[in-house]
């Protein structure tokens, strides 16, 4: 078996958060400004922004669609797991959509690629094993902060 190794910096895990944070607070150029100009974004079939995203132009457009659906809420990052520059983070998503009194309230499964202190890939995953999968993990572990 091989051994995890913690191996993402807490400067990749902050950048990571704050684009978290940039997106809760609809801060698009916040989060603007973590992304690399060749940034890939893909969300899995069947959510409600699904595809692939690249470059500025098109994650400008594709934040900006999906946070305008938002009434209220917030998508929290929980555990970040790492190895080399891929990290996986477990996402408490709890958002009220515009013209609907019901809350989603449901975990999902990012993956981030960094590069120089910029995201360069930004994935959504349907559960954390397909998320670990593209990350390559062969066993994981908690990051701690």
């Amino acid at each position: 078996m091989t051994t995890f190794q913690i191996s993402a910096s807490k400067r990749d895990i902050e950048i990571i958060k704050q684009v978290y944070s940039g997106l809760n607070r609809n801060d698009v150029d916040s989060v603007m400004g973590l992304l690399d100009s060749s940034i890939v974004r893909i969300e899995f079939e069947g959510s409600p922004n699904a595809g692939t995203y690249r470059g500025l132009v098109e994650m400008r457009n594709h934040i900006a669609k999906g946070r305008s659906t938002w009434a209220e809420g917030t998508c929290e990052p929980i555990d970040f797991f790492s190895e080399g520059n891929k990290i996986v983070v477990d996402v408490h998503v709890k958002v009220r959509l515009k013209n609907d009194s019901k809350w989603i309230d449901a975990h999902t499964t990012d993956g981030f690629s960094l590069s120089e202190g910029r995201v360069t890939e930004f994935h959504s995953f349907t559960t954390k094993q397909k998320a670990f999968d593209w990350a390559g993990f062969s066993v994981a572990k908690t990051t701690q902060d």
